[in-house]
């Protein structure tokens, strides 16, 4: 598989997409750290700053999930929740749970494709004869690995009923 021929950069893992793509997911009491990122016309504005932040006090905790999840609500152009995955829960930061069945679906592009992706998500969901209830969206790695990767992957997560 081309990932595992990937060199990692040391700081996001390549992405493998195929665990992901076109998937029913069952999520029980999911741990998170949630946090608020402030974005204009959704692009963050202080990411990197609260990554570090809720990075140390998770690693301070030894907290880090094996595989660990970022996803973001982009709830509002002016910003959205991030939720980070650990293993337990982490002193200092706020918890939250995610419950539930998600459909996934794996994209590749430009941010710019956001719009269309959601559409294709919408679909989706439609087609599955579910309802859709939120959209989490999981960016697999942050721009300098996927420019180094020369991919960028963005799961929709679809919380569905």
């Amino acid at each position: 598989m081309i990932q595992e021929a990937l060199t990692s950069t040391g700081c996001c893992d390549p992405f493998d997409p195929a665990p992901w793509e076109n998937k029913e997911i069952q999520w029980q009491d999911k741990l998170f750290v949630k946090d608020h990122v402030s974005s204009f016309a959704h692009i963050p504005l202080n990411m990197n700053k609260k990554m570090i932040k809720n990075m140390k006090l998770i690693e301070k905790a030894e907290a880090k999930a094996p595989n660990m999840i970022m996803l973001s609500d982009e709830k509002s152009p002016w910003g959205s929740d991030i939720f980070i995955e650990v293993s337990k829960p982490v002193p200092g930061a706020d918890m939250t749970k995610l419950n539930g069945v998600f459909l996934s679906k794996v994209f590749e592009g430009s941010y710019q494709n956001m719009s269309k992706w959601v559409k294709e998500m919408h679909s989706y969901v439609k087609e599955k004869n579910k309802t859709l209830d939120m959209i989490y969206f999981y960016y697999t790695t942050c721009p300098k690995c996927a420019k180094a990767y020369g991919k960028n992957y963005v799961v929709l997560l679809a919380k569905v009923s």
